[in-house]
């Protein structure tokens, strides 16, 4: 059915929601109507089931980036979202001449617009269809849990084919609550994405990593794309004879002054959350996954730092590796801050004891329940035995060289089969994209580099304890030390892979065409194809383990909730989602308030000269001028900058619109506060708070500071 999401036990649950509540909450749109009660308490105007219409006004507006949000803003396909969401296509652009990054980019007239590369896209939802009885009929009928990870694999195919058949289209079919609902979502897939208007980084990146989480925040995190497709208004791949696509819907803005304790709510893509996540696998998070990936970025980020202060070329081509890096590891750091501050491990692991003493007193469906958690942390356990391996050869695999080489070489293993058998991604689908990725990492890629960054992580691989060692991978080392991977990284240098007309070659050569190359990367990815692909089987038989447990457990999490007067909601997993709430402040600690505003004037307070606090002259000049352009705020006596409110959000969030109660844009999502990062894991209300940038301040950057009154004109301001 289309556009029909509630599952049994979401809708048992909602039954029991208290009176009113917000904050909390990664709903499903089809929900709301069920909570129009706290909705409409907490001060939204509209009428849920027009939110409900994921087609109409405003949420046919709201469409994602591929692992962030955007909205369309004008009828001519204009398309604003955060300024790192855009980065990635600000950088593409850049030179060490010409540095968008540092100086912004401002397109006249749209034939000045710039590809934002052969990957960019713009996905516009257009239907959802449950397919829940079609995979659990699938997975009953398999007889052992590679057979199930296979019947999944292979009916996901078959049902994305089928949405796929009109071309346009990407589907992709989403599993909900560990497994007990899967939908199917069809998206229009916009090909040619253009940068039309990015502030310079003193702007863009005001306080860079040193605010990154923080408050108070003061930074014009924005950025426009156009969405472009072909004269018959069909999704195209980039040509100049394209033309602006034309959305049905677009967000308007807000003309009402936003204000403490008014409504907002959030449509947009979360990535990932985990709140319903074993507490075992809770620990194996925070004793080590965290820890262990933001000391690794910490080492990479200061040998590109070092790197980069040498040649400009490492600098503007990893800006934007980089800052993933950078982003990821503070927010590791912050998430573990967290749980040590409202010790997140006792909050999990007594949840999960009441839990499952509840289940005791279940009868059969208990016991299968508890059954199913016993097999959980069994399958941890044995992913636990290898995870320092699997990290390191998951992260060799994605250096430069190294990484064109494996994709390429399982690609002509794949295209040797029929379209239907092959691995996902390696289909006909997904070639575009391969394509794509192999053109533009010349633009993210420098030789001396990636040598480095091959090197450290084979350092790593020779440090690994001998159970975990891969017999393909030291054969091909040819020694265990220091020395061996310096002559490993010296051979590696010689590959032609660097250049993108070698690469584009290798993307139709077949597999014989591989296994004869004296390429040395090419030569690499032969050698340790056989152990990947085992391993990769030892993966989808544990996957198929949990395709049959964690449905069966989450399924008793949520009756056990319901039992307790809770509420349910699936954990994020980059499908479209609403939160709401108000806009607040709060206190961190004792005798520190937060107000939920900053203005023009902090901006100036924290300005330095020298980057990230380096404010541009022509902002400082009009703040000191009170030039506010008629957008000052009476209660705040200036333009606000960025807000807080008590919403519930992730990465995935960035770029959301924020929109007030009548559904106008009042601003963009962007960050969460440093004491709520830990939140995708346990949820505390009292510090949980989303960081906007208010979109009075991002027009009044487009009038005062970085003048763009073609857009401001086309979003009928």
């Amino acid at each position: 059915m289309r556009l029909r999401l509630l599952t049994a036990s979401v809708l048992a649950a909602l039954a029991a929601v208290p009176a009113a509540f917000a904050g909390e909450g990664m709903w499903v749109p089809q929900q709301l109507p069920e909570i129009a009660g706290p909705l409409k308490q907490a001060g939204l105007k509209l009428k849920p089931e027009q939110l409900a219409d994921l087609t109409g006004d405003p949420m046919g507006a709201v469409v994602a980036l591929g692992g962030c949000t955007a909205s369309f803003v004008s009828p001519n396909g204009l398309v604003v979202t955060n300024h790192p969401c855009a980065y990635g296509a600000i950088q593409l652009n850049s030179t060490p001449e010409r540095n968008l990054i540092r100086d912004g980019f401002n397109a006249a007239t749209p034939a000045e617009e710039l590809s934002a590369g052969p990957n960019a896209r713009v996905y516009v939802l257009e239907e959802i269809t449950d397919v829940t009885a079609q995979v659990r009929a699938a997975l009953d009928a398999a007889a052992d849990p590679l057979a199930r990870a296979r019947a999944l694999e292979a009916l996901e195919k078959k049902l994305v084919s089928g949405c796929e058949a009109e071309p346009g289209y990407r589907c992709r079919l989403y599993s909900f609550s560990g497994g007990n609902t899967y939908r199917l979502f069809k998206n229009l897939e916009i090909r040619d994405v253009r940068l039309a208007y990015a502030p310079p980084s003193s702007v863009g990146k005001y306080g860079g990593d040193i605010d990154n989480w923080m408050w108070p925040r003061h930074t014009g995190d924005f950025a426009f794309y156009r969405a472009y497709v072909g004269k018959d208004g069909k999704p195209a791949p980039y040509s100049p004879d394209n033309v602006p696509y034309k959305p049905k819907h677009w967000l308007k803005i807000a003309d009402r002054p936003l204000g403490e304790g008014d409504f907002v709510m959030v449509a947009g893509y979360p990535g990932s959350t985990n709140r319903y996540a074993l507490a075992a696998e809770f620990d194996n998070t925070a004793q080590w996954t965290y820890p262990t990936i933001a000391r690794h970025y910490k080492n990479m980020i200061a040998m590109v730092e070092e790197a980069g202060k040498k040649d400009p070329e490492i600098q503007v081509k990893y800006a934007s590796t980089m800052a993933g890096w950078n982003n990821t590891s503070k927010n590791y750091d912050g998430q573990l801050e967290g749980f040590r501050r409202i010790d997140a491990a006792g909050q999990k692991h007594a949840e999960e004891a009441a839990v499952l003493a509840w289940l005791k007193g279940q009868g059969a469906e208990g016991a299968r329940a508890l059954e199913a958690h016993a097999r959980l942390v069994e399958l941890l356990e044995q992913s636990k035995a290898t995870r320092e391996r699997d990290l390191v050869l998951r992260s060799f695999h994605g250096t430069g060289a190294v990484g064109a080489a494996v994709q390429l070489y399982r690609l002509a293993i794949e295209r040797a089969k029929p379209d239907a058998e092959r691995e996902p991604g390696y289909q006909e689908r997904d070639i575009p994209t391969i394509e794509g990725a192999m053109k533009q990492l010349e633009r993210r890629y420098v030789p001396a580099m990636d040598r480095r960054l091959q090197a450290y992580w084979l350092n790593e691989y020779v440090q690994l304890p001998a159970a975990q060692r891969v017999a393909a991978v030291d054969r091909w080392l040819g020694g265990n030390d220091a020395r061996a991977v310096e002559r490993a990284v010296e051979r590696l240098a010689g590959t032609k892979l660097g250049s993108t007309e070698e690469r584009l070659k290798w993307l139709s050569a077949d597999r014989a065409a591989f296994e004869a190359s004296t390429d040395p990367a090419i030569q690499y990815a032969v050698a340790v194809m056989p152990t990947l692909l085992e391993l990769e089987e030892q993966a989808k038989v544990r996957a198929g383990e949990n395709l049959a447990a964690r449905p069966v457990f989450l399924k008793a999490v949520a009756d056990y909730r319901k039992s307790q007067g809770r509420f349910v909601y699936p954990d994020a997993n980059l499908s479209l989602r609403i939160t709401f709430g108000n806009v607040m402040g709060y206190e961190p600690r004792d005798g520190v308030a937060y107000t939920p505003f900053t203005t023009l004037e902090g901006v100036v307070a924290k300005h330095t000269g020298e980057e990230p606090f380096d404010a541009p002259q022509a902002l400082r000049e009009a703040v000191a001028a009170k030039r506010y352009g008629g957008l000052e705020d009476p209660r705040l006596g200036s333009v606000p900058v960025n807000f807080l409110s008590d919403l519930d959000i992730t990465g995935g969030n960035s770029g959301s619109p924020v929109l007030d109660a009548h559904g106008k844009l009042v601003g963009l999502a962007f960050d969460g506060n440093w004491e709520s990062v830990s939140s995708n894991w346990v949820f505390d209300p009292k510090m949980t708070r989303m960081i906007a940038v208010d979109q009075r301040y991002m027009r009044w950057i487009m009038q005062e500071v970085y003048p763009a009154p073609q857009l401001l004109k086309e979003m009928g301001l």
